[in-house]
């Protein structure tokens, strides 16, 4: 699809004027070309986009979805026009022509942004299907439109500049707006077909995901589901440059949510978990004198700890708690992200943790696992799901977020309850 990005703007002429003549004296460009344009772009994509009619040519409801999507993609190729030519100094119009038009060519927009994940010319020219020697070629043509370079040669690779990186961010929209081009298509020939990508954080893995993208997949098998889990800095600006569709689980608040939109599905809480068999669980043959009964966070300074590392938001949440009982937080003796390696020490020692119960959803429920009777302090969250605010999502996309929404339901009504 990103070959098509070349005949966005012929298409787009052909759809506001109504006739590849009238196209052709807006944009002054050969009706020949015009009408070559136009039906590459419909090869491409399966469908014919108008109705051609003896007066001129309509379109159709799969041309509307596309003019919507072609719009976006305008939308951030102007965008991006603006920031690089504020940032290079950028005044003649020949410069700005010249780089509008390396923004409409998908090869190159795909050069650059495989470049800034990979730091390798010749991994990065294999990706897009070009040699090294056309791929150099299409950087130094790039960079001479512009005047200055999109990455400098440093020790650790290519490593991208500040121009660089604004037309990376916007090329990746400018993707993103062609995959869900292909998506809304099916939608309306009665399909969902589609790729999603899901920033997973952990108190979203463990039921919540796989309950919904089971359920999703069972109506619309041909939706195909990638998860991404990283720390949610790096989800974010994922998120930001659409390489990610939606964000699920902890929700954050404050300033850095700048242009995202957040829904709360449920609540959650933390609770304190260690093995079946632990001193302090409730077990017929717990013999420790605390065993069954209610406890305090005071009580359980002795024990050896499982924590996150010091920053993550459950880590946060655990430390305020104790500080709100006036107790020196403790020292764990394991800090640790990785919920394989907590289930792994939790099994087999009588190291006790602080998470959601949720995580450990499935080892509480087989027995392996036991929650502590422990009164905590303040240690709600929201749950829930983070959009890009402004983006279009594709109907697969909304699919999934359906399911999502549908599958939190009966832990918000479980909390509820329990309130």
């Amino acid at each position: 699809m990103e070959d098509s990005l070349r005949y966005i703007r012929d298409f787009l002429s052909v759809a506001d004027s109504g006739s590849i003549a009238r196209a052709s004296e807006a944009i002054f460009k050969a009706s020949s070309a015009i009408a070559r344009a136009v039906g590459e772009l419909e090869r491409h994509l399966g469908v014919s986009l108008f109705e051609r009619r003896p007066r001129g040519m309509l379109l159709n409801a799969y041309g509307e979805a596309v003019r919507n999507r072609a719009r976006r993609i305008t939308d951030e190729i102007a965008a991006a026009l603006d920031e690089v030519s504020r940032l290079a100094k950028l005044q003649p119009t020949v410069e700005r022509h010249a780089i509008t038009s390396l923004l409409f060519n998908g090869r190159g927009l795909l050069l650059l942004i495989r470049l800034s994940e990979l730091r390798n010319l010749s991994a990065a020219a294999v990706e897009v299907g070009l040699s090294q020697a056309g791929a150099s070629m299409a950087l130094s043509r790039m960079e001479g439109a512009l005047g200055q370079p999109l990455f400098q040669r440093m020790m650790q690779g290519m490593v991208v500049t500040d121009a660089g990186a604004l037309i990376v961010s916007r090329g990746k929209r400018i993707v993103a707006e062609l995959r869900h081009m292909r998506a809304d298509v099916a939608a309306i020939a009665g399909t969902l077909r589609g790729h999603i990508t899901i920033g997973a954080l952990p108190l979203g893995r463990t039921h919540l995901l796989p309950t919904a993208i089971a359920a999703t997949l069972q109506r619309h098998p041909d939706i195909r589901v990638t998860t991404v889990e990283s720390p949610y800095e790096a989800l974010v600006a994922g998120l930001r440059d659409g390489d990610i569709d939606v964000i699920v689980g902890a929700l954050r608040t404050g300033e850095r949510n700048t242009g995202l939109l957040i829904e709360s599905l449920f609540e959650d809480r933390l609770g304190i978990i260690a093995r079946a068999g632990h001193p302090l669980a409730v077990h017929p043959l717990a013999v420790h004198p605390l065993a069954g009964q209610p406890l305090s966070l005071r009580d359980l300074l002795p024990q050896r700890w499982i924590l996150p590392r010091p920053g993550a938001p459950g880590r946060r949440l655990i430390d305020q708690s104790f500080r709100e009982f006036a107790i020196e937080p403790p020292v764990p003796s394991v800090e640790t992200g990785d919920l394989a390696v907590l289930r792994g020490l939790l099994k087999t020692s009588d190291l006790i943790t602080a998470i959601s119960p949720h995580q450990l959803h499935h080892e509480i429920a087989s027995g392996d696992l036991v929650e502590l009777p422990v009164a905590l302090g303040r240690t709600v969250r929201q749950i829930g799901i983070t959009l890009r605010d402004g983006a279009m999502l594709s109907p697969a996309a909304l699919a999934v977020l359906d399911a999502i929404r549908a599958a939190s339901t009966p832990l918000r009504v479980a909390r509820e309850g329990r309130d």
